[in-house]
């Protein structure tokens, strides 16, 4: 057997994930699929790539070398397809709720300006999708990941941030909440890609208790199930319609800045287009003043 696309996408988003569970989320496959997946590719190459004795997955050296030429050899395959098949299209990546208005803008703005389309892609792991070269660009929202001479990011705007509570948490009847009284309640967080955890407040100043979730509809059922509040972009106020959640303002949070990620190596004219048109519709967006 030689190896195929599948197993270098595969190998690639667990490597990015450092789980095999959030990977197969990623890749829409189930986690036993991929485990032989990688079990094939490792028997083809002939190297252990992958350390699992740990519960965090992680690359032996081997591994490492491999990863280099697996993103190299995916991103090039998707440029030959592209460029043979004559369809032009970009890949927006993002984890939930892309902004509004921006998204609808910048669309509208890129495939007017280029004749090419967007095509949208749900993926847990925005940053591991654009590695995998699963995506061309990723709206990236939070705090920012440690910096990487990989991926470039440039800062759009910020959004302001919203409580959530369920029908039966005692704060439902509340019309406002201080960001300082936040930590008082345990704090429901999406570790994958949630806006708002521990690294919000200083040390030793956040929530005591914690919920973790790894997807955003964890998330959403962890809250309506009053198991903690969430505090996320007030975008979902608008987005999200759940019986069992209410919406509290706070006053006093720091904003949420929105990002748009790139890899410049890959970054040919219809990702340059489509960051121009993604600043162009930024400065229609009205930036809130910060409040922390």
């Amino acid at each position: 057997m030689d190896v195929e696309l599948r197993h270098l996408r595969a190998f690639v988003m667990v490597a990015d994930c450092g789980n095999f569970t959030r990977a197969a989320e990623g890749l829409l496959i189930t986690q036993p699929a991929l485990s032989r997946t990688i079990r094939q590719l490792e028997r083809i190459v002939g190297v252990q790539l992958l350390d699992r004795s740990t519960r965090h997955v992680a690359l032996t050296p081997g591994g490492q070398e491999f990863l280099v030429d697996a993103r190299s050899a995916l991103a090039s395959v998707e440029h030959a397809v592209r460029r043979v098949s004559g369809r032009a299209s970009l890949r927006l990546g993002f984890s939930w709720l892309l902004p509004d208005p921006w998204a609808q803008r910048v669309v509208r703005l890129f495939e007017d300006q280029s004749s090419a389309s967007v095509e949208f892609v749900s993926c847990p792991d925005p940053l591991g999708a654009l590695r995998s070269a699963v995506v061309d660009v990723a709206i990236v929202r939070g705090r920012q990941p440690e910096p990487t001479a990989e991926i470039q990011m440039i800062q759009l705007f910020s959004e302001e941030r919203i409580a959530v509570c369920s029908v039966a948490s005692d704060l439902r009847h509340l019309e406002e909440l201080s960001w300082d009284e936040i930590p008082k309640w345990p704090l429901v967080v999406n570790t994958m890609s949630g806006t708002t955890g521990l690294w919000s407040w200083p040390e030793g100043h956040g929530p005591e208790m914690t919920v973790e979730t790894a997807t955003f509809d964890e998330w959403v059922e962890s809250v309506a199930a009053n198991r903690g509040i969430g505090v996320v972009p007030e975008v979902a106020q608008r987005r999200i319609a759940h019986p069992a959640l209410r919406f509290v303002r706070i006053n006093g949070a720091p904003d949420v800045p929105v990002r748009l990620a790139f890899i410049p190596r890959n970054s040919g004219a219809l990702i340059r287009r489509f960051t121009e048109a993604a600043l162009e519709a930024a400065e229609s967006i009205t930036t809130p003043a910060s409040k922390g």
